[in-house]
């Protein structure tokens, strides 16, 4: 049961086009095609790959799988992609290899990070592509475009973040969405988890991106250090399954082994569990309907110990509580808020700005930048701009006092 499916959904085809495919997931998503090739017989057909600027692992991926068009978002970087394959450049490259290689059934990984990955999934969906969406930015800027644009689509959107996937899990073993009473996406603490907020005003990027569970990307490492990656997630999760704000909780779980919990009407609550290893969401994703056997760590329920569930402390972790303001405000707020943060981690990892100066400078943004409906791309851009202008003055101010 997927509560976001298309009417007359398409057949898959086989062929898979590869969005961020020199990052986290897509380095996953390729060693999980590996396995079910080389261990379950199926043999995807990898017919794209989009990358930003490690051109010489995207050469070893186009080389391996035998892909013949590649896309970088970076216009100036020197590849040659060597052979036959073609290449498109610019801040565009994803979204026209979309365009010019998707047919309807195809498989669209949309594992790009931040709001760049928004247009590549309109486009995925626009083709009747199924989109396997690890990119959380796209439902949070553009919540209600991507959700019509998937209601107007023979394809289907299936969740790989490891929490959207174990409610979509769950929610396939236990019932309907109108059995639904609450959703209960888990957070590990990330490294700051017992940190007072002084201290974690005064964090260090190196103390940031020093996540005691996962292996992620610099970005998303630094929203799980502020709980920003939950607050993300828990607007996501709005979107993809059409819960308002009061039916959303996150819960601290440093073992990050429960990724998610449904609570049904009748108060059954039904969980997902599994080592932390984004290799099974995005198998499941690869293969849905259908499990196969996994290359995922298995679980052993002898080495867990005790699995510890607290209470988000919202004093410090302010993000949860914002996140919950922007579902119930209008649309434009998910982009302004999606933004903010995205130019308030860059400023952080640059070390123009201290940790703690992140939330606030968010806060700041919403503040200054009301929120509105909107019915268009354009729309949605404009609030990201407008966003991205203000935060920048805001940390710009805050640096110079």
């Amino acid at each position: 049961m997927i509560p976001y499916e298309g009417s007359n959904p398409v057949e898959r085809t086989g062929r898979v086009i590869l969005l961020g495919s020199t990052g986290s997931i897509g380095v996953n998503t390729l060693e999980v095609i590996r396995h079910l090739r080389d261990e379950c017989g199926i043999d995807y057909e990898v017919i794209g790959l989009a990358a930003g600027r490690n051109t010489e692992l995207l050469a070893h991926q186009a080389r391996e799988f035998g892909v013949g068009h590649l896309a970088i978002s970076e216009p100036d970087v020197a590849f040659d992609p060597g052979g036959s394959a073609t290449l498109l450049r610019g801040p565009q490259a994803a979204t026209e290899l979309v365009e010019s290689i998707a047919r309807p059934g195809d498989l669209v990984v949309g594992a790009i990070v931040g709001s760049s990955g928004v247009e590549p999934s309109l486009a995925a969906l626009r083709h009747d592509c199924d989109l396997a969406l690890a990119n959380k930015e796209a439902l949070v800027a553009a919540g209600r475009l991507v959700m019509d644009a998937a209601g107007a689509s023979r394809g289907r959107i299936i969740p790989i973040d490891s929490e959207h996937s174990a409610i979509f899990q769950c929610l396939h073993a236990g019932g309907g969405r109108e059995e639904v009473a609450k959703l209960i996406l888990t957070a590990s603490g990330g490294p700051f988890r017992t940190w007072d907020t002084e201290r974690m005003h005064r964090a260090t990027v190196e103390e940031a991106l020093n996540h005691p569970t996962w292996s992620m990307g610099p970005k998303v490492t630094v929203d799980s250090a502020s709980l920003m990656n939950k607050a993300l997630e828990l607007i996501e999760a709005h979107w993809l399954f059409g819960m308002p704000a009061d039916r959303l909780e996150a819960v601290i779980h440093p073992q990050s082994i429960v990724h998610s919990f449904v609570e049904f009407r009748d108060h059954s609550v039904i969980a997902q569990l599994s080592p932390p290893d984004m290799k099974l969401p995005i198998q499941y994703a690869l293969t849905w309907p259908d499990r196969t056997p996994g290359c995922a760590r298995r679980t052993d329920f002898g080495s867990f110990g005790d699995l510890e569930f607290q209470p988000v402390d919202h004093d410090r972790f302010p993000a949860i509580r914002t996140a919950r303001e922007v579902i119930a405000a209008p649309d434009s707020a998910g982009a302004v808020f999606n933004a903010a943060n995205e130019v308030a981690v860059e400023a952080f990892l640059d070390r123009r700005i201290p940790f703690g100066m992140i939330l606030d400078s968010i806060r700041t943004t919403l503040e200054r930048c009301p929120a509105r409906e909107v019915a268009s791309l354009e729309e949605v851009w404009a609030a990201d701009r407008e966003a991205r202008k203000v935060a920048g003055e805001c940390l710009a101010n805050a640096a110079g006092t």
